[in-house]
Formats: C-alpha cells, sequence, structure tokens
C-alpha cells in the first residue's frame, strides 16, 4: 500500500510538472517584452520640456503690461505737443501750425479755476506759477467762468474736447501742462518768452480790483445780465457780459 501510495503521489507530481511545462493543451504564449524604462528615457523629457515651456509662456504673458487706449492716445498727444514745442523753441521764426491771432505781445493761458477735477486743477496752478516767475504779462482765461472762452479754445485747436491747461507764446500754440514743464527744466521757456515786455510791478502781487480772479461784476447792468431798454420799454440782455454777468479786470486782463 505504501508503494502504491508513493507510485501515485509520483505520477501526480510528475503529470502536474508536464502540464505545466510541456502541456500542449494549454499553450502559453509569449508576453511582448515592454521596455517601460526605454519608453519613459524617450518621452519623459519632451513632455516636461512641453510643461516649462507652456509655464514661462503663461507667467511672461501675465509679467507684459499691455498698454491701454487711454494711454496711447495720451502718448501720441503728447509726442504731437512736444513736436510742436520743439519746432518753437528751434525755429521761433516759423509760422506754427496753430496760431492765436492778435495775442504776439503776451502769453495766453486757457485754464479752469474749478476744483473738481484735482489733476487738471493742479496742472493749471503750476503753469500759472511757472510763468509767473518770468513776471510777463500773462493773459489768463478762465473757460469755467466765461463759456465764449472755451469755445474760441475749441475753435482755434479744431478739436471737440481738449484737456487744460492750454498755452499761447506769442500768438503761437506751445502745448499743455507736461510741455510747460519739461520747457522750463531744460531752459527753453525762458527763450521763447524771450522778447515779451516784463511787468514793472510784481508778479506776485494781487490785484486789488478781481483778487485775480480776471473778471468783475458789469458795470452796465451790475451782473444782472438784463437793462432797460427806454426806446422799446422793457428790460433786454445786457450787450457787455457774459453769461455770468461777469466782464474782463479791466486792472490785470488785456
Amino acid at each position: 500500500m505504501i508503494g502504491s501510495d508513493d507510485k501515485k503521489s509520483s505520477s501526480i507530481y510528475s503529470r502536474s510538472y508536464t502540464i505545466s511545462s510541456t502541456s500542449t493543451d494549454f499553450p502559453v504564449k509569449p508576453y511582448p517584452s515592454i521596455h517601460r524604462s526605454e519608453s519613459v528615457k524617450k518621452k519623459a523629457p519632451d513632455s516636461i520640456k512641453g510643461k516649462v515651456r507652456s509655464l514661462c509662456e503663461i507667467f511672461e504673458a501675465r509679467r507684459r503690461p499691455k498698454p491701454s487706449p487711454d494711454a496711447s492716445k495720451f502718448q501720441t498727444k503728447l509726442k504731437s505737443e512736444k513736436s510742436c514745442s520743439s519746432s518753437l523753441s528751434n525755429e521761433p521764426n516759423e509760422p506754427s501750425p496753430i496760431q492765436l491771432p492778435g495775442t504776439e505781445d503776451r502769453v495766453v493761458v486757457y485754464f479752469t479755476s474749478l476744483r473738481g477735477i484735482r489733476r487738471t486743477y493742479e496742472d493749471c496752478y503750476a503753469v500759472r506759477m511757472i510763468l509767473k516767475f518770468f513776471r510777463v504779462y500773462v493773459d489768463e482765461l478762465d473757460i469755467s467762468v466765461d463759456s465764449a472762452c472755451r469755445k474760441e479754445l475749441l475753435s482755434v485747436l479744431r478739436e471737440k474736447q481738449v484737456t487744460l491747461p492750454q498755452v499761447f507764446i506769442k500768438g503761437k500754440y506751445v502745448g499743455g501742462a507736461d510741455v510747460i514743464k519739461q520747457l522750463h527744466e531744460t531752459g527753453q521757456l525762458a527763450k521763447l518768452l524771450k522778447g515779451l515786455p516784463v511787468r514793472s510791478t510784481s508778479a506776485w502781487q494781487v490785484c486789488d480790483a478781481c483778487g485775480d480772479v480776471r473778471f468783475v461784476p458789469c458795470a452796465n447792468c451790475s451782473g444782472s445780465k438784463k437793462v432797460f431798454d427806454e426806446d422799446d420799454d422793457q428790460l433786454k440782455r445786457c450787450p457787455d457780459c457774459n453769461e455770468n454777468g461777469l466782464i474782463r479786470c479791466p486792472n490785470c486782463s488785456s
């Protein structure tokens, strides 16, 4: 019995061994060799480089500031004003393309006394102080007080909207606050103002009549903007004053 059991066990063992190794009923197909290390080596560098490049492009695009349309318009306008001022300083005898007739013996400044827009008010104040330093006669036209000054400026510059202040020297258009500041820093503003009459009194002295407002109430209508016409026996609009019942100060305005 022992011998028979040993034979059975050995035959089972040998059968299992032959099935697993040489049996034709269950053929074992060899798996294709997959070289994972080689595929990683070939594809990984390209994918990593691509990711790095895409990240670099994203960060570089974020760092580059995009110019706004308002900034580009301001730069083009500033360049045009600078070119105009350079032509005035280099060739003062050549007529400027924009001129203000009847003001060849003075400086004309269009500004506003309103403080609604702080930047505009500060620019107007700075330009007025710079011109006062040279003690020349400056005709200051406040467009916020007289609408006729605003219409005149728009018609001369041929624009629908303009920034303030705007300066004319000897009847020639110079530019705004940025141009005047640059000319003053480089010393070219003194050359442009050379030959203009200088005030005998101090330029910093406040006008006794208007207090440097440059306008006074109309003497004809006392600021009411209405006068009585005896011929027609009715009230009419005063022809001397503006829409606010004011006239230019006779002491400090030309």
